[in-house]
């Protein structure tokens, strides 16, 4: 009897896992004969390549994307028009995935080999395009799942703005929109494939501007005060700072505007800056000193200086408990193979990397698991991931060797090496979502590991403080 007992319950898991699979095959199947609809969103966007808060077109198509699927859509949230969330589904676990669909100032690129402007004023230069369309590609395909099992969860697509400097993810976690969220899911275009343990570098940003008196730089120099003298002796002062930081940080500068003519003083000068590190304390720390040199460089050459704080991120917080969830359906679902002409495409590419030829192994195979990573850039995921726990991954949306934020990579991001690559996006997105769904156990590991990563005393403070999202700030 007991023997009988323990085979019919067998057989019931058995013939239970056996529908599931069959069920997620499916979505992944639908997926597949989705992806030329999906190929020909991103490719609007990409050619719409509208920068940080300025995403109207953008974020339009992806809501009437999820709209037409039945997600219920909440627009302009935390205070900013170009943001929103569609939802789908009720109770938990509630499952976040993220999307963003910001272009980069000054990138417009042909989808070419060789660098050809499109003559926009940006381009696609790290992807956003496909990070949106495939994330909105992964909800609708939870969502379709969660339908078909008649399974209790409830997925959101977070519409997620001006990632690139514009820190809108931040605005939304500062507003509570991540309280009732168990798990967030993530992507990233890139060179590789990879769901390792990820890293990014804590940021805050700022335009420091300076006011004069204008005068003619010839007959009455004297008279003049140089708001460009104020800018150019903080960017000095700053430059010798340099040596007296963590060797791991970085700052950056451009300057905006330093006047309009040589023979005129300018009585307004802007410079804009990024302070980075692996910890924000020290980032708040370089960021104070930063502030010093500008109001010492005000005093030293006669101006006033006043700033806006522009971005400010947390550092990534990775969730091993997810992380290694997502390595294993990224290794299910594979690298990006790529046709002749395609190897054509990136052969010349690869020309222009200062590459001898195309490194068709790294597209193709999925990078070694690790729990260890160094940051390099920043991200407002960061900000997240600290809100709840997190896990993300990449593809090879780009030849092997682009850099991010190169007309390489807004080549390739419009080419079907890229919509390739973001329908493996959608797919590993989906299955681990699925993966959650199917084992409640792994979002109470997941976030007994992000209270425990970040402190039980853990209190969440913006390093952009308590100021109103940053819209123009790409004016």
């Amino acid at each position: 009897m007991k023997k009988l007992l323990t085979t019919t319950l067998i057989t019931i898991l058995y013939l239970n896992f056996g529908i599931a699979q069959t069920s997620e095959k499916k979505v992944l199947e639908k997926l597949d004969t989705k992806s030329t609809a999906y190929t020909k969103i991103a490719q609007s966007i990409w050619d719409y390549a509208e920068m940080g808060y300025q995403e109207e077109k953008s974020s339009a198509l992806l809501q009437k994307t999820l709209a037409d699927e039945n997600f219920k859509i909440e627009k302009g949230v935390a205070g900013i028009p170009t943001a929103f969330i569609a939802e789908y589904g009720s109770g938990s676990p509630v499952i976040a995935i993220l999307g963003e669909y910001d272009a980069l100032p000054g990138l417009s690129q042909k989808a070419v080999s060789h660098k050809e402007s499109l003559g926009k004023t940006a381009g696609h230069a790290c992807g956003h395009h496909l990070f949106g369309t495939a994330s909105t590609a992964a909800a609708i395909a939870v969502k379709d799942w969660i339908k078909a099992n008649k399974v209790k969860g409830t997925v959101r697509f977070y519409g997620c703005p001006a990632e690139e400097g514009g820190s809108g993810k931040v605005y939304m976690v500062r507003e509570g929109l991540f309280d009732d969220v168990d798990i967030a899911l993530h992507w990233h275009p890139n060179n590789a494939n990879a769901a390792s343990a990820g890293a990014a570098l804590a940021n805050k940003s700022a335009k420091f501007r300076f006011y004069g008196v204008s005068a003619h730089a010839a007959a009455a120099p004297d008279k003049g005060r140089s708001a460009l003298d104020g800018v150019e002796s903080m960017n000095m002062m700053v430059n010798l700072m340099r040596e007296h930081i963590p060797q791991e940080a970085r700052i950056h500068y451009v300057i905006t505007d330093g006047g309009k003519a040589p023979n005129v003083v300018p009585d307004f000068a802007e410079v804009y800056y990024y302070v980075r590190h692996n910890r924000r304390d020290v980032v708040i720390d370089i960021f104070d000193r930063l502030l010093k040199t500008a109001e010492g460089a005000a005093l030293g050459t006669g101006t006033t200086m006043d700033y806006e704080m522009i971005g400010g991120t947390h550092e990534l917080l990775p969730n091993l408990t997810l992380q290694k969830i997502m390595h294993d359906n990224l290794t299910k679902v594979g690298g990006v193979s790529y046709t002749d002409e395609e190897k054509k495409f990136a052969n010349e590419i690869s020309i222009t990397l200062g590459l001898k030829e195309f490194d068709e192994e790294k597209a193709l195979k999925i990078m070694p698991y690790t729990t260890e990573a160094r940051a390099f850039g920043s991200t407002d995921v960061g900000d997240v991931s600290f809100a709840v726990p997190t896990a993300g991954l990449s593809t090879a949306t780009w030849v092997p060797g682009t850099a991010a934020h190169s007309w390489q990579a807004v080549a390739a991001g419009g080419t079907s090496i890229g919509y390739k690559a973001m329908m493996n996006a959608a797919k590993t997105l989906t299955l681990t979502a699925i993966d959650v769904l199917n084992n409640p156990d792994v979002v109470k590991k997941a976030k007994e590991e992000l209270i425990e990563k970040r402190g039980e005393d853990f209190t969440y403070i913006p390093l952009l403080g308590d100021r109103k999202p940053a819209l123009d700030y790409r004016n």
